[in-house]
């Protein structure tokens, strides 16, 4: 398990690219038949992404750095597959997944496992974790029920479609709030204007981009932004008192997860474009 720490604004004024990207990107989250997790301080987050190939691959907890006998011991967990299909048994509760398809498991859930359908076009999926103080139900979320907000224009380059997972008017988390924005062909800004939102961090994960494709992912204080260059699956860190924003170099898709005070989605501090800097 990789462990990040918690950085204060006024230290990452001072990053270069090459800090800010060992701080805040995670840049390999599927590695065939492996767990692969990065573990932040930013409220306690855990991300994660699991490739299964050929076998299952069991959701373990890393007992020096989390103090748990099992990885849902203190934490709940959401899931969305973004390869083929596949399935994840929750205490031998079987449920399958296709592309886009969500998972919410709740707090005490010991044995957790993942598999693909079919080794050559293997699944992927991708995890948020974030600590629980109760049991919620497991429920999934396949896309088809997931609720859709349409927002944007052409005429500002952000046309896309948000569809909420995990939410309060949703399916239901002790903290963790889980989504995914779809852009529509030609369109390239996701979350401009922008805005933070003090009482939550938020973890951005980029797919369904081409091989040389990139993503400027804009981060930092409204006056003292910062960009990083983000590729195909990769996942970057953001922090309550930081924008997050990005531009890429064609249309992508993106899945964010939320955890910290509250889960009202709407609770944000909007930036105006004139103050950014």
């Amino acid at each position: 398990m990789d462990i990040r720490y918690a950085s204060h604004p006024d230290e990452v004024k001072s990053f270069d690219t090459s800090r800010l990207r060992q701080e805040f990107l995670m840049e390999s989250l599927f590695v065939p038949n492996e767990l692969t997790l990065t573990y932040t301080h930013v409220d306690r987050f855990i991300v994660g992404g699991v490739l299964p190939m050929g076998q299952a691959v069991l959701l373990e907890a890393d007992k020096k750095e989390m103090g748990a006998d099992f990885f849902l011991e203190r934490r709940e967990i959401g899931i969305i597959n973004i390869g083929g299909s596949g399935t994840v048994s929750v205490d031998g509760t079987i449920y399958s997944m296709d592309s886009k398809d969500g998972l919410y498991i709740g707090l005490g859930a010991r044995e957790v496992a993942f598999t693909s359908d079919n080794p050559n076009e293997p699944a992927k999926f991708y995890l948020n974790s974030a600590p629980a103080h109760r049991t919620y139900l497991t429920v999934k979320i396949a896309i088809s029920e997931a609720s859709p907000n349409h927002l944007g224009s052409i005429s500002n380059s952000n046309e896309r479609t948000i569809y909420r997972y995990i939410h309060t008017g949703g399916v239901q988390s002790c903290q963790l709030v889980m989504g995914m924005t779809l852009l529509k062909p030609g369109n390239m800004w996701n979350t401009m204007p922008c805005h933070t939102h003090n009482r939550r961090s938020e973890i951005y994960f980029y797919f369904d981009m081409p091989s040389d494709g990139v993503v400027f992912h804009y981060m930092g204080e409204p006056q003292e932004t910062r960009h990083l260059v983000v590729r195909n699956e990769q996942a970057i860190i953001s922090p309550s008192w930081s924008i997050h924003s990005g531009v890429g170099t064609s249309s992508y898709t993106f899945i964010w997860g939320m955890a910290g005070e509250n889960q009202t989605f709407e609770d944000m501090d909007a930036v105006a474009m004139k103050d950014l800097r």
